[in-house]
């Protein structure tokens, strides 16, 4: 490269960086012109009443949309400049910004999907031309008219034909992360990827042997501190693992994230004796955990929990029904939420315990006094098998209340929301990679009207939305987990990234679908897997809806 073009590269470059710093601006004056609209439609009195939050919860969910796009602006911006700086930012990675940049700032003033057939427009919170008008900054708008143009999107496709594994675009991670996504990747390929179909198919439990290799690996006792028998490492490295690993198949993704969740109860909660004897052996895989907070007439309403343990002598007796719990039957220990004070209404009156349970299999999948189930069979996220289970008078040992004082558990239960958000944001990211390499190689394989579909302008475009989108997920969540790595308060960013996986997910699964066509509907293609296994991240660890609620109100609350 001559110094002249190197030059213009370099000022290009720079260009960019600033428009997408400016882009940023405009985007949180936009939004907080949004916000000072809900408030007026939900805080007459100036605190959000909750009866108005739900008669105008479009406008809402809305805000939390807006946010989440203004903040992958942010990122994209924070991307370009890092990557820039550090010599990493080529043809791909500017394609793939300039693409998704100028897609969402466009559907920020045009309108954003929050599903398939909910669009949020500006004018739902009472803004008007004005707004949109302010928001179309010179930069805002050089970035549109150059951003996801059919140009930008066949330059794109082109250089994506070369693809070789792994993202398209560098993620921007340091030479540690890289390499243990390398070796979990090649794990996933030879022992996940050749099998996870038939797994799926035949409804079969992740083989235990595939659990213990995963173990070797690091993959329970990734986050879980040294002195505990783990691998001390933060959430970022979760990010990448949890990715990769879903990218081979969600379930074997997910079975880390009992382990995760469970490790972190302890480790936020638990009294120095519970992290001592529970972190080594969840660590190693010794004991495989599962979570058990949902009940049939509860669902995210968990002040609402009904499930009873009652103090007698040394033990608690557990009396109640819970469902939609993953994995429980090959489980050894259950992180039960239950009500310990009845006279208690709300969150004060519930506590976690430590219930052990002997591992069943589906002969005898509950082999313990006081407690029995049933299989909710499902359509995807397969591998581990959901349960109903009912509790009449199971034994818990008094020394198993997490922590030691009762009254602690959703305190202790909403310590773990930001981990488990944030994983869930990287489970999503290895289903829609997945989506994305199934269909790249079938659009390149296909040959229609003598020539690959991949040629055909609206598959291609397909394609090149599915990366941009993936790259815009993946910043969002990595910069999550560096967050709650340094120590700082993430929810909101957990929730972002968590919101936008999901639908990026989906979004990346149906269409990668439709590029195989009738080929996709058939149930011997693994895209329609990915696709029955997409469609629980909108749903899990928090609905859309639910999720959504969250990040509008903390906006809504916070004072600034």
């Amino acid at each position: 490269m001559s110094l002249a073009h190197a030059n213009e590269n370099a000022g290009a470059e720079a260009a960019l960086i600033e428009d997408l710093r400016d882009a940023a601006i405009a985007g949180e004056k936009l939004l907080a012109k949004a916000r000072a609209g809900v408030l007026e439609m939900v805080a007459p009195s100036g605190t959000p009443e909750a009866g108005l939050l739900d008669a105008h919860q479009h406008a809402v969910h809305g805000l939390a949309w807006l946010a989440t796009y203004t903040q992958a602006i942010v990122q994209l911006a924070s991307y370009t400049d890092r990557m820039t700086a550090e010599g990493r930012f080529g043809r791909t990675e500017e394609l793939l910004v300039r693409i998704g940049a100028g897609e969402y700032l466009n559907q920020m003033i045009h309108g954003m999907a929050m599903n398939q057939g909910e669009i949020f427009r500006l004018a739902d919170v009472g803004l008007g031309r004005d707004a949109t008008e302010e928001f179309l900054t010179e930069p805002v708008t050089r970035l549109i008219a150059d951003g996801n143009t059919i140009d930008n999107r066949a330059a794109l496709v082109t250089l994506m034909r070369d693809w070789h594994g792994g993202p398209i675009g560098d993620g921007g991670l340091d030479e540690t992360l890289e390499a243990m996504r390398e070796e979990m990747r090649r794990f996933a390929e030879s022992e996940v990827v050749p099998h996870a179909h038939e797994w799926h198919l035949a409804n079969e439990y992740i083989p235990l042997e595939i659990i213990a290799h995963a173990a070797e690996l690091g993959v329970f006792g990734l986050t879980i501190p040294e002195e505990y028998g783990g691998l001390g490492l933060g959430k970022e490295s979760m990010c990448v693992v949890s990715e990769e690993l879903s990218r081979g198949w969600i379930a074997i993704g997910s079975i880390g994230t009992r382990s995760e969740i469970a490790a972190e109860l302890i480790l936020t909660g638990g009294t120095e004796e519970q992290k001592q004897y529970w972190l080594p052996k969840i660590a190693s895989a010794e004991i495989l955990p599962t979570a058990v907070f949902t009940e049939p007439n509860t669902g995210s309403d968990l002040a609402s929990l009904t499930t009873r343990a009652v103090k007698d002598g040394d033990v608690y007796r557990v009396t109640g029904q819970k469902t939609w719990i993953t994995h429980p039957v090959r489980a050894d220990l259950m992180t039960l939420l239950v009500r310990t004070n009845p006279s208690e209404k709300g969150y004060k009156g519930l506590s976690m315990l430590l219930a052990e349970k002997p591992r069943g299999d589906d002969s005898s999948p509950f082999p313990a006094d006081g407690m029995t189930g049933g299989e909710i069979e499902v359509i995807g996220y397969r591998g581990m098998k959901e349960f109903d289970i009912s509790f009449d008078g199971f034994e818990v040992k008094v020394e198993n209340l997490l922590g030691g004082k009762e009254g602690q558990g959703f305190k202790q239960l909403m310590e773990t929301f930001e981990s488990a958000r944030i994983q869930t944001a990287a489970r999503a990211i290895g289903v829609a990679q997945c989506a994305l390499e199934l269909g790249l190689k079938y659009a390149m394989d296909r040959i229609q009207f003598a020539r690959p579909i991949i040629d055909f302008p609206r598959v291609a475009d397909k394609l090149a939305m599915m990366a941009a989108e993936l790259l815009i997920t993946r910043q969002l969540t990595y910069f999550a987990g560096r967050e709650k790595d340094q120590g700082r308060r993430c929810d909101l960013e957990a929730g972002m990234a968590k919101l936008l996986g999901a639908r990026v997910a989906w979004a990346a699964a149906d269409n990668a679908l439709q590029i195989h066509g009738g080929n996709g509907f058939a149930m011997e293609y693994p895209i329609s897997r990915v696709l029955a296994d997409a469609r629980i991240l909108n749903i899990f660890e928090g609905a859309g809806e639910i999720q959504a609620q969250v990040i509008a109100r903390r906006l809504l609350e916070s004072r600034n």
